[in-house]
């Protein structure tokens, strides 16, 4: 860059937000972090938003309550109004910003899409599922592209589950327990934690899969969501969603199977849905992490010439979870 340019970074004390951060201001950045305690801009103080907005260069919003938790009914709504409206104070202070950032990403999903065995879900073709985390997705991303601004472009970043973080964290741990064998859905009793929710919730009763393990596994490592949010900050044709996957999505068998072997533990007990709840209640954490079919593939990315570092799932887990970096974090 020829100047500074000033980047805005909404949740940014997240695992993605601080490695975030610290990519932007490689790239010549200078960072204005916005959160609850700022600390250059505060949710509770919209002037603050507004000032540091006017005049950036990228806004990038990753805020919202974490769905690593049991869906209570509290932490529903927590998740949903997380987004909502973060995502509406951004768009309020953008719309009356004298210098209207160029270009907005917002997080959103890959989870946005159904439950999927017989094809891959991209941008052009996929289809949006029903219950309680695609009503979250749906309403964020309207939220996003509520309104009209012209001169900013605006992306939302369907993300799959991130390995580097806390997502793959919990699989590893699982794994370590001895308990990395696949995942099998079947019956459980009814509950309505994945209803729906919003002004049009979707959903009913509790699915059940028998997938027999098959059900699949897309992800992306951290270091591509990096690069891949660079990639489409230089590449202006890139608007509307963006799938944030690997090329090569998994299923939960090799999954388990790619976790046994980078967490070094020969054994993996595999788990019926019986098994499966007691143990993420525990763990207060939802079935749905393991149990839903995620296959999506990042379609514009890859037509528009973006190359993953880490395309294959072993290699990512090595490096994310059983090699040097999964070793310091289990050390801390």
């Amino acid at each position: 860059m020829s100047e500074r340019a000033r980047a805005v970074i909404a949740g940014w004390n997240g695992f993605i937000g601080h490695r975030l951060v610290e990519d932007l201001r490689s790239r010549g950045y200078d960072v204005v972090r916005v959160g609850r305690t700022g600390p250059d801009a505060t949710w509770s103080d919209p002037a603050s938003l507004r000032r540091v907005v006017d005049g950036a260069d990228l806004v990038v919003n990753l805020a919202g309550k974490s769905v690593g938790r049991r869906y209570t009914d509290a932490n529903r709504d927590e998740i949903l109004r997380s987004r909502i409206d973060t995502t509406r104070q951004l768009r309020d202070a953008i719309t009356t910003a004298a210098q209207p950032p160029r270009l907005w990403m917002n997080a959103s999903t890959a989870t946005i899409y159904r439950y999927a065995l017989d094809g891959p879900q991209t941008e052009s073709e996929g289809e949006l599922g029903s219950g309680f985390s695609v009503d979250v997705a749906r309403a964020w991303e309207d939220e996003l592209f509520a309104g009209d601004l012209p001169g900013t472009r605006r992306v939302a970043l369907r993300m799959a589950i991130v390995l580097g973080g806390p997502a793959s964290d919990l699989l590893a741990r699982v794994a370590r327990l001895g308990l990395g064998g696949p995942q099998y859905d079947g019956r459980w009793f009814q509950h309505r934690r994945y209803r729906g929710i919003g002004e049009n919730p979707s959903g009913g009763p509790v699915p059940i899969h028998h997938s027999h393990g098959r059900q699949k596994f897309s992800w992306i490592h951290i270091d591509d969501v990096l690069s891949s949010m660079q990639f489409i900050d230089d590449h202006p044709e890139l608007d509307g969603p963006v799938n944030l996957s690997a090329p090569h999505p998994a299923d939960n068998r090799t999954l388990m199977a790619e976790l046994r072997r980078a967490v070094r533990m020969p054994i993996g007990l595999p788990a019926t849905r019986w098994m499966l709840e007691p143990a993420l209640w525990v763990l207060r954490n939802e079935s749905e992490l393991l149990l839903k079919s995620r296959w999506v593939l990042p379609e514009r990315l890859e037509s528009a010439g973006f190359a993953f570092a880490w395309p294959e799932l072993g290699p990512a887990l090595d490096d994310t979870v059983g090699g040097r970096r999964g070793r310091l974090e289990r050390a801390m």
